[in-house]
């Protein structure tokens, strides 16, 4: 599959939007060398080697179209059994530690882009991911989110999105934003240089995951683990 036809083109953005857009971006930027520090927390390590292999099997011989790769993690647990996999990430630290990486098994390519405005492709993926992205869109957009994402995919297109729970005790707190049923929560996260950033991050339950994708997708399945959770489906 010849993957890109065309360079990234950009949505318009109001001014606060962009503003608030551009913000998250810079935060996960200055983030891009700490942000995998995340995954070797010891009690998360049962959690995330289960996750690991479903996804890896779960894309099996697919052309797998990643949204919000960072510094590729989960391009590293697909790779092995997936056929190819184009993976897209709006900060360029990010994407140049990607590329840094060695992937095995599948033909990868990594693009700075906007998971809001995806490039032309060739042709249609026949899967599709996104690791801790999910909770990152606002509530009132992820309609428009999946709509961009599955114009990509082709029917029958199998898709999981993986992220966090709240735990009470562990996770950092949030606070609650938001009004007319699209209320969304965002936590205050600490950098190493000592900035304090206020970051958007949703805890959705898994009846509110399948009422998202219902007519969206089917086979949908929601798999809870002790800190994270699992999507999986089919695009209709």
């Amino acid at each position: 599959m010849d993957l890109l036809s065309a360079s990234t083109k950009l949505s318009p953005m109001t001014s606060s939007r962009k503003a608030k857009h551009n913000t998250l971006v810079g935060y996960y930027a200055q983030r891009a060398s700490e942000h995998e520090r995340n995954y070797a927390r010891p009690e998360r390590q049962e959690d995330l080697k289960c996750l690991r292999e479903l996804v890896g099997n779960f894309f099996r011989d697919d052309d797998v179209l990643e949204i919000a790769c960072r510094a590729g993690y989960w391009t590293e647990a697909i790779t092995p059994f997936a056929r190819s996999v184009f993976a897209i990430d709006r900060s360029e630290s990010a994407v140049a530690m990607a590329r840094t990486k060695s992937y095995k098994g599948a033909t990868v390519e990594f693009l700075k882009a906007d998971a809001y405005a995806l490039p032309k492709f060739d042709g249609l993926f026949t899967a599709g991911f996104g690791g801790f992205w999910w909770s990152h869109v606002p509530r009132a957009r992820l309609q428009e989110f999946l709509a961009e994402f599955h114009s990509h995919l082709a029917p029958g297109a199998k898709v999981a999105f993986i992220d966090s729970r709240y735990i009470q005790g562990r996770s950092t707190p949030f606070v609650r934003v938001g009004v007319n049923g699209h209320a969304d929560t965002y936590q205050m996260r600490t950098h190493r240089d000592g900035h304090v950033h206020k970051v958007l991050k949703n805890f959705p339950s898994p009846e509110e995951l399948e009422a998202t994708i219902s007519g969206l997708g089917d086979h949908i399945k929601v798999t809870l683990f002790d800190y994270h959770w699992l999507l999986t489906y089919r695009k209709i």
